[in-house]
């Protein structure tokens, strides 16, 4: 049985995960409005309507990739954020559950962008980035403490009746 403390924890997380998973989706079939239509001129659209400067850094990217982007690629992206989406959906409802495989796959996933995280807070520190940095490094390190929290109860767990089995003979 998990400790009412950890279940908490783990629940917090899983929220997390489903709600990453939810924008991804939400993005993915944002991509597909863009299907058979021109990707540039709406890309433009968006950044004029979203009062921001076509000529700073992320605008530019953005409409210089629609300027380019096909429906093949965005069935491709499409298909990718509903496969990155289901990962975060099944890892959150393996959290939910308190599947240790879950805790694993959380852990891991997590640590996987930590050094990219810290490359970019490297190149130019912003609230932004910091903030994800941050929230990240707790999740990693909230559940790989729970991880060997757990490995730590069983092992007590197992010596506990070991122990009991021999006083019984």
């Amino acid at each position: 049985m998990i400790n009412p403390t950890h279940q908490k924890g783990l629940r917090a997380v899983a929220l997390f995960e489903a709600f990453k998973g939810t924008i991804v989706l939400l993005a993915g079939f944002g991509l597909l409005t863009f299907i058979g239509r021109d990707a540039q001129h709406l890309a433009e659209q968006l950044v004029h309507r979203t009062h921001l400067n076509p000529a700073h850094r992320y605008p530019e990217i953005f409409l210089r990739a629609m300027s380019h982007v096909t429906d093949t690629h965005l069935w491709l992206l499409a298909g990718f954020a509903a496969f990155y989406a289901a990962l975060r959906f099944i890892e959150a409802y393996g959290l939910w559950r308190a599947r240790r495989w879950a805790e694993w796959f959380a852990a891991l996933s997590g640590a996987v962008y930590v050094p990219i995280e810290i490359y970019e807070v490297w190149q130019r520190l912003t609230w932004v980035r910091l903030t994800v940095l941050t929230v990240n490094l707790a999740i990693v390190a909230y559940m790989f403490w729970l991880l060997t929290e757990t490995r730590r109860a069983r092992r007590l767990e197992t010596k506990s009746s070991a122990q009991i089995e021999e006083i019984q003979d």
